[in-house]
């Protein structure tokens, strides 16, 4: 056991960060007694000009930010070589830069990737989880100052993939960071987006949509430090859920600290519960050591249908399966729309209609 992982022991899911989490369903990911294979497991589809993906030694590209996660720690352990992707400074990049997932074989392993945003950059970088297979990864993105960067990642795993991951953002002064976080696919997924600021002027949107059936546990944990004054964020995660087992967990931790005066602020978690044997859990959590800012506040919801969005529409002549289908995928739209790939969109729409169409909704 390396030096990285001797601080740390298993978790036995008495610990606050692992409360949730069926650690049973892991794979090994998180027992450091099983070996964690190394694999660099994303690929670049063709690449605009000015844009590089290569690979570089571990020891060669140290961490940017620090994690008491132990699965990351074991990702960092365990990755010899890293993954950058590096969009030049004052790169305008008109097309979505795609990286995909290559399956695995089964076995725990885990890859390490950074995407760094040049100065006063714009680009879209969209990452596609498809297949199966048993993930531990860390994403850091870097984001110079004036960079623009929208970050989609897009779960779309068979039903028996596992997949744990950290994608942590590092924002530059007056840079503005877009994160759309899509989970519809994968028996366990338990993700970590997270945000700190570099400089003032710099905000972070954090969008999330998930939809969980039968027997899938799709946990997310956002954390955003608000540790330089003069930043934003908004976070805004919804979450559908049908199925006997179906079970989601969304934990939305802001921290707001001394130093960052005007800082603004805003989280919402929805979750809709489609059938019984369904369950969310939602925490919004504020931590503020100063009161001199702009605004903090947050909000959660749980609960079934709007009666009276299914009255309007059955009172036109819409069937009640086809009208609830209707509101299911007027609750998604908000957040689908943020990718703003329409051919991403529409597929992700027909997942969840196909996954919908499997169901009865209560």
């Amino acid at each position: 056991m390396s030096t990285l992982t001797t601080n740390y022991l298993t978790p036995t899911g008495r610990e606050e960060a692992w409360r949730f989490t069926p650690l049973n369903r892991l794979k090994g990911l998180h027992d450091l007694s099983v070996s964690v294979a190394d694999r660099i497991s994303l690929s670049a589809r063709e690449l605009p000009s000015g844009v590089t993906y290569v690979t570089h030694p571990a020891r060669e590209t140290p961490a940017h930010s620090q994690s008491d996660d132990l699965v990351v720690a074991r990702v960092r352990e365990a990755s010899s070589n890293v993954s950058v992707l590096s969009i030049p400074a004052d790169l305008v990049v008109a097309e979505p830069i795609f990286l995909g997932r290559t399956s695995g074989n089964g076995e725990p392993e885990a890859s390490r990737t950074v995407i760094r945003a040049g100065n006063h950059s714009r680009s879209t970088v969209v990452v596609e989880n498809i297949g199966t297979g048993t993930f531990a990864e860390e994403i850091e993105i870097i984001l110079e100052p004036g960079a623009n960067l929208t970050f989609i990642t897009l779960q779309e795993w068979s039903n028996d993939a596992v997949h744990l991951g950290r994608h942590h953002a590092v924002i530059g002064r007056d840079a503005s960071f877009t994160s759309v976080v899509v989970t519809v696919g994968g028996s366990l997924v338990r993700l970590l987006p997270t945000v700190e600021y570099a400089g003032p002027g710099s905000s972070a949107e954090m969008f999330g949509l998930y939809f969980a059936t039968t027997g899938q546990h799709l946990e997310h944990r956002i954390h955003v430090d608000h540790n330089v004054g003069h930043a934003k964020s908004r976070v805004n995660y919804k979450g559908a859920l049908s199925g006997d087992g179906a079970r989601t967990v969304w934990i939305g931790d802001v921290f707001i600290r001394a130093a960052a005066e005007g800082t603004d602020t805003y989280e919402l978690n929805r979750n809709l519960l489609l059938s019984d044997g369904a369950r969310a859990d939602s925490v919004p959590n504020l931590e503020i050591e100063t009161g001199e800012i702009v605004g903090a506040g947050h909000a959660s919801t749980t609960g079934r249908f709007d009666d009276e969005q299914l009255f309007y529409l059955e009172s036109r002549g819409i069937p009640e399966a086809d009208a609830k289908r209707l509101v299911i995928r007027g609750f998604f739209l908000e957040i689908l729309s943020k990718i703003g790939i329409e051919s991403v969109e529409e597929r992700i729409m027909n997942r969840i209609d196909a996954e919908l169409a499997q169901v009865e909704i209560a």
